[in-house]
């Protein structure tokens, strides 16, 4: 069996630029915390302005070569990326879990669906298809075909720190685009294994380069406005994505970006009540909560409320909290002290405009960022958690009456990214989620997450789509020949 300390010795601590592993310039280094004790797990290299740029040179350097390797090629490199991942999964798991925090059987089903990005994008990398037509007046052809976007910057967060990789670098690789990709600070070690395993299924020098930094702003800013990269992909919070959009603006780049969320989850009457709970423990408490497509906002129709409020806390009251390398704990920490910070103020400012603490609403004494699991209920609809992302396991139950008022209440929001609807009423069932403002509906399902679907939001929650047969077009532009005969 592996150990912790094993696992992460494994793991290279230096960026990896134009296929070497090297020191940040200047010997920076940032140190990476176990969010369940606060101790230092080890330092990796913090890269530096100058570290950009030649990340960025490196990728550069070989886009044209990468383009020209043949799609089956690029193919198969993710296929076997992704036999590396699943042989794998044990020691990346428990990586994951000691950066990041999840429990480990949550970690291993990260692993998991990472590793399913790859497998699917391998399948697409051969199915970029152009178009052969004759011109209206029949005089000449027209002939459409599809290329790589080129030079992409990737941008990942620190929640789902390998399955938020592969979501990017499979769809990149499969369309033939070099790319420079920066992990959160706060979960560098994943995306270092993932170069790793890259390197060693045969992906050539400077296709995929990996910066490590506390410095995002510092480092990224300058690389967005170069003109060389074609390409940004984010997946952060909104406020973080509309600094991007500007500054891409300056270069026109190309953008896609899964930003915040703030789900609302419906439960009408006529609901299946275990499978209603069932989806509000998944939809709420996968990955402790820090989740954009969490449940952020639980309105259940007056009737039921009573029976569903009592039965969550029964669910939520029972799970065990503790360090994720423990057997049996189902919620681990949240990923630092500003997390549970957050999570302190949104339940207390709740509790302040008269909403009652059903279980849990409080942290937990001892080293670690942990937050009990908490049902609020008697939620008004003014409090701050109704607007904001909670990212923490916090379940906020509101009241509805009728249709209609839950519709208007659900999509009173900037943000669009996921809406979760449970009724028996197959009617209904279509016409509230035609006329939820969502890129994605759960419909009697607490999870909607999956790596042959787009995945994406609209309004504040994003641009574009990761995933599915539209996931590669993020990363291909479309390139008209005109036949003259």
């Amino acid at each position: 069996m592996v150990s912790e300390s094993g696992v992460v010795n494994a793991v290279e601590k230096d960026l990896f630029i134009g296929g070497k592993w090297v020191p940040a310039s200047g010997g920076r280094t940032l140190p990476v915390h176990d969010p369940s004790t606060g101790t230092v797990l080890c330092e990796v290299a913090d890269a530096s302005p100058a570290d950009g740029v030649a990340a960025l040179d490196a990728a550069v350097a070989a886009q044209a070569s990468w383009a020209a390797v043949a799609p089956r090629e690029r193919g198969e490199i993710l296929r076997r990326a992704y036999q590396l991942l699943t042989e794998r999964n044990e020691e990346l798991a428990l990586l994951m879990t000691l950066e990041m925090g999840k429990p480990l059987a949550e970690s291993r089903g990260e692993i998991t669906y990472a590793a399913e990005f790859f497998r699917w994008f391998a399948e697409e990398a051969v199915r970029v298809h152009g178009d052969y037509a004759v011109a209206p007046n029949g005089t000449g052809r027209f002939l459409v075909t599809r290329q790589p976007v080129g030079p992409a910057l990737l941008i990942t967060p620190w929640n789902f720190p390998m399955a938020m990789g592969t979501r990017k670098i499979g769809p990149a690789v499969a369309a033939g685009c070099t790319m420079v990709i920066k992990p959160a600070a706060q979960t560098p070690l994943s995306m270092l294994a993932l170069a790793g395993i890259m390197a060693e299924a045969g992906l050539p020098e400077g296709v995929l380069n990996v910066l490590t930094t506390s410095d995002s702003g510092g480092v990224m800013e300058p690389l967005i406005r170069d003109g060389r990269a074609r390409k940004l992909s984010f997946t952060g919070s909104t406020a973080v994505g509309r600094k991007l959009l500007e500054q891409c603006a300056d270069k026109v780049l190309r953008t896609s970006m899964e930003l915040g969320g703030n789900a609302p989850f419906v439960v009408f009457e006529d609901a299946d009540l275990d499978a209603a709970i069932e989806g509000a423990m998944q939809a709420k408490m996968r990955n402790i909560g820090e989740a954009c497509t969490a449940a952020n906002r639980i309105y259940v129709q007056r009737g039921l409320v009573e029976q569903f409020s009592r039965r969550l806390t029964e669910r939520m009251a029972a799970l065990p909290i503790g360090r994720g390398t423990e057997d049996g704990v189902v919620v681990g920490p949240l990923i630092d002290e500003a997390a549970v910070t957050k999570v302190t103020e949104l339940v207390q400012d709740a509790v302040s405009r008269g909403a009652q603490v059903l279980t849990g609403g409080s942290t937990v004494d001892g080293p670690g960022n942990f937050y009990k699991p908490t049902v609020l209920t008697g939620v008004p609809a003014e409090a701050r958690l109704t607007r904001e992302e909670i990212f923490g396991p916090v379940a906020p139950i509101l009241t509805f009456d009728t249709e209609d008022e839950v519709v208007a209440a659900a999509n009173d929001t900037e943000f669009g990214l996921v809406s979760y609807l449970y009724t028996s009423d197959v009617k209904r069932a279509l016409r509230v989620a035609e006329r939820l403002e969502a890129g994605m509906i759960g419909l009697n399902q607490g999870i909607v997450s999956n790596p042959a679907a787009p995945f994406g939001g609209i309004k504040a929650s994003g641009l574009g789509r990761e995933g599915g047969s539209v996931g590669i077009e993020e990363f291909l532009e479309i390139k008209y020949i005109a036949v003259s005969l």
